[in-house]
């Protein structure tokens, strides 16, 4: 195993290029930002800030990719060139989870395990899905017959979070080329640096060029170039609710683009008094907001215990959260690292502040500085939490949970469904009638019971109200890059 002092070592010896990858080559642009690492304080690489041109250019180079190349190309062919890529990712693994790590602060251990052999597991699944999605052909009169076939749409614009940097761009990827589509990325301008790679990469897996563009900038320009863009057909977003209303404007106020949003969310968590163990569902419930630095948009950050039990419970949640190792996310032994950066992290801390004034603060609270960067908070707890205060309604993104007791279960159902967002939630109880009835009553696009995020490659993804609509992962995350084309043929019978 790894230790801190090989991770940095490997760390050091890495050079860094930020620089868009448009139609297969390295393009400079005019002006550029500097990526400032979370994990050092210090700058990364100077990354191309790309304008209307840029954003041009590689549209042009997706489409002319689509019209002559990588839609044209069997289903095989597709499908070879995704296992390769992601064979690559495989191979490249430590690098990829080094460049995440540097770029938003996400423990190396979660890096190594977690995302890098997730993206590759699910770019696997959507190559072997290229050549398993069939079409139809429908009942109809004698003489005639109907063929139902999925076809690819055309460029698609995709932009994706820092949270999870290369796993995010794999999910809108993966179903997006396997179905025959090209893609420009634009990753988060604070880490963009692993889909920089991953262009490189699958050019070498044999992607024509100006399948995969990645273009790197600020959301009001590079992101607002591609969303205003009249020549891309769909565009795939995860980030927060107000950035996806600025996506559905520009789809209106261009080409009426297709656009599929994964946004915000405020999940709740109920635990009800019968739960058969309550010591695993405070561990699930410590893990369910301080995974990923609470970075995750649909991490529990509202718990909600049944008030006969909820001082012990508060009890046994605060002490999980004391056995989280803060620190240098190069560390193998750190569960819990940096906030993305110091705009972050200064967010985060208000939060933490306005929570002091109406709510007990019952562990955490802090924000340390580790080895010169002053990007990290505390695990932090409150209870006692007003239901109209902000740490109560609004997505932090950050590790700040809020425990609100209920005393019955229609007073729960209540509590967690009163939220813009619907993306989440689970549910703890030993009760088989109530854990349905419940879950049934929930807002949620998934229900976690007696777990939290439940989460699979085969199972589809995604909220209500406003967390957005659509789905990423599994099979019907296709439905979002294809459309049905009917070729209706007349004969003589």
């Amino acid at each position: 195993m790894k230790t801190r002092e090989d991770w940095e070592k490997s760390a050091s010896a890495m050079t860094f290029d930020g620089r868009a990858v448009i139609n297969g080559v390295r393009v400079t642009t005019e002006n550029t930002s500097a990526d400032i690492s979370p994990v050092t304080a210090k700058s990364l690489a100077e990354v191309s800030e790309c304008g209307q041109r840029e954003v041009d250019q590689a549209v042009a180079s997706s489409r002319a990719a689509f019209d002559n190349s990588w839609s044209r190309m069997s289903p095989g062919s597709r499908k070879s060139a995704l296992h390769k890529l992601s064979e690559l990712i495989l191979s490249n693994a430590d690098e990829l989870a080094l460049l995440d790590v540097l770029d938003m602060g996400k423990p190396i251990s979660d890096a190594t395990t977690i995302d890098i052999p997730g993206s590759a597991a699910i770019l696997n699944f959507y190559a072997e899905a290229i050549d398993k999605v069939s079409g139809e052909i429908p009942v109809t009169d004698p003489g005639n017959v109907a063929l139902v076939r999925r076809v690819p749409l055309g460029v698609v614009g995709a932009v994706v979070p820092w949270n999870y940097p290369l796993e995010m761009a794999i999910w809108k990827l993966g179903p997006a080329l396997a179905a025959g589509n090209t893609v420009v990325l634009k990753p988060a301008e604070q880490s963009p640096l692993s889909s920089l790679r991953l262009a490189e990469l699958a050019l070498e897996a044999g992607l024509p060029e100006g399948t995969l563009n990645v273009v790197t900038g600020q959301g009001e320009t590079t992101g607002a170039a591609i969303g205003l863009h009249n020549d891309i057909d769909v565009l795939t977003f995860t980030g927060s609710t107000q950035v996806g209303k600025y996506f559905m404007k520009y789809s209106g106020n261009s080409n009426m683009k297709q656009v599929w949003l994964e946004c915000g969310g405020k999940s709740p968590n109920l635990v009800f008094a019968d739960t058969t163990n309550l010591e695993e569902a405070a561990e699930f419930a410590a893990r369910a907001i301080f995974f990923n630095q609470g970075e995750v948009c649909s991490a529990n950050s509202r718990l909600l215990v049944e008030k006969s039990v909820a001082e012990k419970f508060t009890e046994l949640v605060v002490n999980q959260a004391k056995k989280i190792k803060l620190g240098n996310p190069l560390d193998p032994e750190t569960t819990m690292g940096p906030l993305v950066d110091r705009n972050q992290t200064g967010r985060v801390a208000d939060f933490i502040a306005s929570g002091s004034d109406s709510a007990q603060l019952a562990h955490g609270g802090s924000r340390l500085t580790i080895d010169g960067s002053d990007c990290y908070i505390e695990p932090t707890i409150f209870k006692n939490v007003p239901l109209q205060s902000s740490i109560a309604s609004d997505e932090i993104f950050g590790p700040v949970l809020s425990i609100i007791s209920f005393e019955t279960e229609a007073e729960a159902i209540s509590i967690a469904n009163n939220s813009i967002y619907g993306l989440a939630a689970s549910v703890w109880t030993s009760n088989l009638s109530r854990a349905h009835r419940v879950s049934d009553a929930l807002h949620a696009g998934t229900v976690s019971v007696n777990t939290v995020d439940a989460l699979g490659m085969n199972i589809p993804f995604g909220g209500f109200k406003q967390s957005g609509f659509g789905r990423d992962l599994s099979l019907h995350a296709l439905d979002k890059f294809t459309g049905l084309k009917t070729t209706w043929i007349r004969y003589e019978n």
